[in-house]
């Protein structure tokens, strides 16, 4: 008998087409989808459930860079709140997409999830940019942070709630749309590195 997770959503049925992303999104039939913090060794990160890693991005959505540019009381430590808003979120997909919202969200991470990126060498003293691969892991992180700070970025201030924007900011990327925040990011990271080659 296999689990769904909140006894909602089938996992057996999504797929992951980018083969090199496949390991590293957990998609295991849960019906409580929390490790309790037990995934703590090197690349633990992949035994995390894909719903529990965007609950846990939602802790943090105001850091932007080197900078925690904003933080508002709702998106605290709290995880029930913190998941309350990704399973409205789910909800909403469902009835504007009519299928599995998971899937959905799967293929927004493979979509906005950049292939290459910069880091900065030294040499003879002066620094330079140069392009590097980016390890499936980070591809996932990277593409899961800028869902939610695009999401974030749109309902801050805002009339509009978080999972509403999450929500779009989740389609949007599952179809590339470049009007989505984390599609922009993945594109500008890639154009960074192609000019460091």
């Amino acid at each position: 008998m296999t689990f769904k997770a909140f006894n909602l959503y089938d996992m057996e049925e999504i797929e992951v087409k980018d083969i090199a992303l496949k390991p590293y999104i957990n998609l295991q039939g849960k019906l409580l989808v929390k490790s309790h913090g037990r995934n703590t060794k090197r690349f633990g990160n992949a035994n995390v459930h894909i719903l529990e890693r965007l609950t846990n991005r939602i802790c943090v959505p105001g850091h932007v860079g080197k900078k925690h540019k904003i933080i508002t009381k709702w998106a605290t430590g709290k995880y029930t709140t913190n998941m309350k808003t990704v399973l409205e979120a789910l909800e909403a997909i469902k009835k504007k997409k009519n299928e599995n919202p998971v899937q959905v969200l799967v293929r927004a991470i493979e979509n906005c999830s950049p292939r290459d990126e910069i880091t900065t060498i030294e040499y003879g003293g002066a620094r330079y940019p140069q392009a590097v691969d980016s390890s499936p892991i980070r591809r996932v992180n990277l593409s899961l942070r800028w869902i939610v700070q695009g999401s974030y970025q749109k309902a801050f201030g805002k009339k509009k709630k978080m999972a509403e924007t999450l929500a779009n900011e989740i389609i949007l990327a599952s179809e590339g749309n470049m009007e989505s925040y984390a599609m922009q990011k993945k594109n500008e990271s890639e154009k960074q590195a192609d000019a460091a080659r």
